[in-house]
């Protein structure tokens, strides 16, 4: 193995280590600064965004942020074209959260006042106006389809107004899709008759 070549004593010029490895030959100096600082930085950057994900989770992960776009694009795809005579269609929006989330704010500022917030109505409350939408009796059929058109034609007889002219029908389907967010596909339903 030969010796790496020195400068001539006196002169200036970057040292070298003593060891070759592999024909290669290393430079015995300092980093510079500009590396350095880099380097720190992106160790100080780490620690914070592990910080901020992980432990304080003050911003949401990246599977939560990418669900919620898919969840919110999938929403505007079904709001274009909405068949309310489909019942696999509104049993799709009650698994939007985009669509339960939106139906949520409607019902809750319009339908609340006679069925609750909890939903539960006279099964609450005797003296609440508005039936038991939790259950799986229904008095007006409680296939999706059934309940979009209570829900957009109302009930007169009852006091309950047609929501559809009021609201449109992409909020008539969102408070719909947020009433089947508290049911199952396939549940065995009842059909009571009205009294």
């Amino acid at each position: 193995m030969t010796q790496p070549p020195q400068p001539p004593p006196g002169q200036n010029g970057p040292k070298l280590r003593n060891h070759v490895y592999d024909g290669i030959q290393e430079f015995d100096q300092r980093l510079p600064n500009w590396w350095l600082y880099t380097l720190y930085g992106a160790i100080a950057f780490s620690i914070v965004y592990w910080f901020a994900h992980m432990v304080a989770k003050v911003v949401p992960a990246d599977g939560t942020q990418v669900d919620a776009e898919m969840a919110r694009i999938a929403a505007v795809k079904m709001a274009g074209s909405i068949d309310v005579t489909n019942d696999d269609i509104f049993w799709e929006m009650s698994g939007n959260p985009v669509f339960v989330e939106a139906g949520k704010q409607t019902y809750t500022s319009l339908c609340a006042a006679c069925h609750l917030a909890s939903l539960r109505g006279k099964g609450e409350n005797p003296a609440a106006v508005g039936p038991d939408l939790t259950d799986t009796a229904w008095i007006h059929g409680g296939t999706p389809k059934e309940v979009y058109h209570t829900v957009s034609a109302g009930v007169l007889a009852k006091g309950m107004p047609a929501w559809e002219p009021v609201l449109g029908q992409k909020k008539t389907a969102e408070v719909v899709a947020f009433l089947l967010s508290h049911h199952r596909k396939g549940e065995p339903v009842t059909v009571e008759t009205p009294k």
